[in-house]
């Protein structure tokens, strides 16, 4: 009811600024028109002076006198101002309809097309609804609410962890995996699923923590699929390709057709296997800048055991196939990230010997180095 009181008086507002514009008249100017009239009774006798003394003739004379007897004819009898157009009143009607039609057609059209009975809807009332009938985002309000009060709710944690984890809030997914734990104990799948919102939350690396969560999964269940696809994944971002296939085609063989867990492995083996065939043809990977910003952010150990075996190999593809720019570029960034200023400034050398220094691919690794503090040995 409220709601409707206020729209009634905004519509009022609104209309009345319209309308009273539209309504008034111009005001009386009886002051000016009196004064119009005094004027040319001055100028009538100043003609009669002129006359007198013969300074106009009486033709000019006679000529002066009827044109300001025609401008005080068109003074207005009573001393009002000129009468209004003649269609101004018909002009203020119409508007003053047209002002007034646009709320009834709209409040008309919302009452016949809208739900003006409608309760309103606050927060609290959606979250007590039927569940079957919210959204995930009100069904995670209700149970990120009920937490907020009962945050010993081992079961609540547990169910709130996977879908935080599929909606892409990775760090709160790891609370909340780390909460489940703590309250209603470790298993396989809990583990496992800690693991991987480590990992997402760290850009998709499988840090020494991602690692160690699932590890603990493979001890409380050795064939956790999921435990030994990141695994394998971890074995891939360090550098060892072979150990990582190795660990996918044995842990395809042991699923089931259909599991979506063995069509993830026949991908990476695949994608592993593409990469491996083209490192003689092609540029050096190495880490990429997502993952060395997410490395920087990491403490220092996790960030050595991340990255320092891909720093490795990276820096020995570049002494086989030097002819990549980005890949120098990426070594001497990582060092730099690794905290070995002293082998970036070497990378730095050894890359502008191989691509040249005063090529353009040389003088853009150059002014790529210089942005990040590093500078070319003389």
């Amino acid at each position: 009811m409220l709601f409707w009181i206020v729209a009634a008086l905004m519509t009022l507002g609104a209309s009345l600024a319209v309308l009273l514009p539209l309504a008034s008249r111009r005001p009386r100017n009886d002051a000016a028109n009196a004064h119009d009239l005094e004027v040319y009774r001055d100028q009538l006798g100043e003609i009669d002076r002129d006359a007198a003394r013969g300074l106009i003739g009486d033709a000019e004379a006679e000529q002066a006198r009827a044109e300001i007897a025609r401008r005080i004819l068109r003074l207005d009898a009573g001393g009002n101002s000129p009468a209004a157009p003649r269609f101004a009143g018909a002009g203020r009607v119409i508007g003053a309809a047209a002002v007034l039609a646009v709320p009834l057609v709209s409040w008309g059209l919302y009452v016949a097309l809208g739900s003006p009975g409608l309760p309103s809807q606050p927060l609290a009332q959606r979250l007590a609804q039927n569940p079957a009938e919210s959204s995930v985002e009100e069904l995670v309000a209700r149970a990120e609410a009920h937490l907020a009060a009962n945050p010993s709710d081992g079961r609540g944690w547990d169910v709130l962890a996977p879908i935080y984890l599929r909606t892409g809030r990775s760090a709160e997914a790891v609370t909340a995996y780390r909460n489940a734990i703590r309250l209603e104990g470790a298993t396989a799948d809990r583990q496992a699923g800690l693991g991987e919102a480590i990992a997402s939350a760290g850009g998709g690396i499988v840090t020494a923590d991602a690692r160690a969560a699932f590890e603990q999964a493979l001890q409380l269940e050795s064939g956790h699929s999921k435990a030994l696809y990141y695994l394998a994944v971890a074995l891939a971002q360090e550098g060892r390709t072979a150990e990582a296939v190795s660990a996918w085609r044995a842990m395809s063989e042991s699923l089931p057709e259909g599991s979506p867990w063995r069509q993830a492995a026949g991908e990476a083996i695949a994608a592993a296997e593409s990469r491996a065939a083209g490192d003689d043809a092609k540029p050096a990977a190495g880490p990429s800048r997502e993952e060395m910003d997410a490395a920087a952010e990491m403490p220092a150990g996790d960030r050595t055991a991340m990255i320092e075996n891909m720093v490795a190999g990276l820096d020995q593809r570049l002494r086989q196939n030097p002819d990549d720019p980005e890949g120098w570029s990426r070594l001497v960034r990582s060092y730099m990230v690794l905290g070995k200023p002293a082998e970036a400034k070497d990378a730095l050398d050894r890359g502008l010997k191989a691509l040249g220094p005063t090529t353009d691919k040389g003088k853009k690794f150059a002014e790529f180095a210089a942005t990040l503090g590093v500078a070319a040995t003389e």
